[in-house]
């Protein structure tokens, strides 16, 4: 019988990983680049992109290493990823452009912005 081998430096690796990705997102949040926040792309800022890119990717790097994909073959790990990017990607797009039509009737109509 082989022995247990310990997970600690791996966690620690995962742990760090994700920690940075989450501070820089942070940090972009709070400082906003004007370059990055007033340039539009495909309707809302790149800074928005940004967001949402890092987010699918912590969300994959979450799965590669919690749901131990990183030692599967690549079509598995494909039926599992590109599912739920494309599911992200798509909700974030449905959600951007309610929100830029909801913000266009707010500050086009007679109706009272109160929130």
């Amino acid at each position: 019988m082989g022995a247990h081998a310990s997970n600690t430096k791996r966690i620690w690796q995962v742990f760090i990983y994700l920690s940075l990705l989450t501070i820089i997102e942070v940090a972009l949040g709070i400082f906003k680049p004007d370059f990055l926040f007033v340039t539009q792309f495909l309707g809302t800022s790149l800074l928005n992109w940004i967001f949402i890119l890092m987010t699918i990717w912590k969300a994959y790097y979450i799965m590669w290493a919690f749901m131990h994909l990183e030692g599967e073959k690549s079509s598995f790990r494909w039926s599992i990823a590109a599912p739920m990017a494309f599911l992200i990607a798509y909700l974030a797009c449905l959600i951007l452009i309610e929100g830029d039509y909801v913000h266009e009737v707010f500050k086009t109509s007679s109706i009272r912005w109160i929130f």
